[in-house]
């Protein structure tokens, strides 16, 4: 149970702005049914049991003081079907004086994960009413810039709820003077309407054309925390970041706090060596986007989506790229190296391709400062080597000049 004795909403703050982290979402409400605001719609929620503390409010609070935007994730929706297994078996959910939190459980599996379950049934109009006015709530409440949905509001039920919600936010953040952003999955919402997550535990094969959210998790295993986390390296976190960045995406990572409130020593540390990568590197990812072809190397990605990040790997020859461009004449193009090579060439540079048009090369250099790079521009590429790579992704900068 989260009981939150030690919860310091702006150390998380602090250690959420170290990590080069541009934004901040908080799961308002997860599938549980539990809400972690001041809520006159349930009296389950944190101010009223367990923490007594309106988490929401107080983290928006921390996390904008560090000049961070911040947002909210909700996932009500998974609570129509989230608790129907415990009404097969002897449990709280059979309970009628906790039907208000376990409720609508259904006394057959309803889970989408488990067909036929959904082929004649669908949420009532007393949930996705309630559904819409808890979200309602917490956004006029607490006024986030981001509002996460989680899949299961792709169900067709959902439809003129989600087109009232966004009718909404999106009013209201105009008047607040907000730039409001919705992200869905699967669907939910037209093209153009909000940002799509395209990819949980995973990424996509090819740039997308606009806008889109990748969301993982800190730890292989699970969302929230366990004792025996597997939790990722540093690198692989910033090779994720740095294929999501250069297909024009958004990078998002969870991290699973511990009952009492804290973040795990570990998953703490691995944050704040992201935030040391960036601090050298950010240039190639803030701010930047998608060059015209998102990288090379022999690494392909055949398997694009959901649950495929296992299946990502990225070796020293694999590079992505990404670019900005500095009016009227510059345009400098960034290397994401994943490996420790000491030499490569990039290929992408090759002239019969002629990605960099009629630029000249005026300047190769790593972000990084640390010694030194002998390159050289041929028919075969852009071959460089490099002198020592003491930390994996090694950006290189390539600043053409169209005279």
């Amino acid at each position: 149970m989260f009981t939150g004795e030690n919860w310091d909403p702006y150390e998380w703050a602090k250690v959420f702005k170290k990590s080069g982290a541009k934004f901040v979402v908080l799961v308002a409400e997860h599938h549980d049914g539990f809400a972690l605001w001041e809520s006159n719609y349930t009296r389950w929620c944190a101010t009223k049991i367990g923490p007594k503390r309106d988490i929401v409010r107080e983290l928006k609070e921390a996390v904008e003081g560090q000049g961070l935007i911040f947002g909210i994730s909700y996932h009500r929706a998974e609570h129509w079907w989230f608790f129907d297994q415990g009404m097969k078996i002897e449990s709280d959910v059979k309970d009628p004086r906790y039907l208000d939190l376990y409720g609508p459980a259904q006394s057959a599996s309803l889970n989408p994960r488990d067909p036929p379950s959904l082929d004649n049934v669908q949420p009532n109009d007393e949930f996705l009413m309630d559904w819409l006015l808890r979200i309602v709530e917490a956004v006029e409440k607490y006024r986030p810039w981001l509002v996460y949905f989680d899949w299961w509001i792709a169900n067709p039920s959902f439809q003129p709820y989600l087109k009232a919600f966004a009718s909404y936010y999106y009013n209201r953040s105009y008047k607040w003077g907000i730039e409001p952003v919705i992200i869905y999955k699967q669907g939910a919402f037209g093209e153009g309407t909000a940002i799509p997550d395209l990819a949980e535990r995973g990424t996509i094969k090819n740039v997308y054309p606009s806008t889109w959210l990748a969301d993982t998790s800190i730890d292989y295993k699970s969302w929230g925390y366990i004792k025996d986390a597997e939790y990722k390296l540093p690198s692989v976190i910033l090779s994720h970041l740095g294929d999501v960045v250069s297909k024009n995406g958004v990078f998002l990572l969870n991290i699973g706090p511990k009952a009492d409130g804290t973040i795990p020593e570990e998953a703490k540390r691995i944050l704040l060596d992201v935030g040391d990568w960036l601090n050298v590197n950010g240039e190639a990812i803030f701010g930047s986007k998608p060059w015209r072809v998102y990288g090379e190397g022999p690494s392909g990605i055949n398997e694009g989506g959901f649950f495929t990040e296992r299946k990502i790997t990225l070796g020293y020859q694999d590079v992505r790229y990404t670019v900005k461009d500095y009016y009227p004449r510059q345009r400098h193009i960034y290397a994401i190296l994943f490996g420790k090579p000491k030499e490569i060439t990039l290929r992408s540079f090759m002239k019969n391709l002629k990605l960099i048009e009629e630029a000249v090369i005026v300047d190769v250099s790593r972000l990084d400062g640390k010694g030194k790079l002998e390159w050289s521009l041929s028919d075969e590429g852009l071959k460089i080597k490099i002198e020592e790579v003491i930390r994996a992704p090694l950006v290189i900068r390539v600043i053409l000049d169209y005279r």
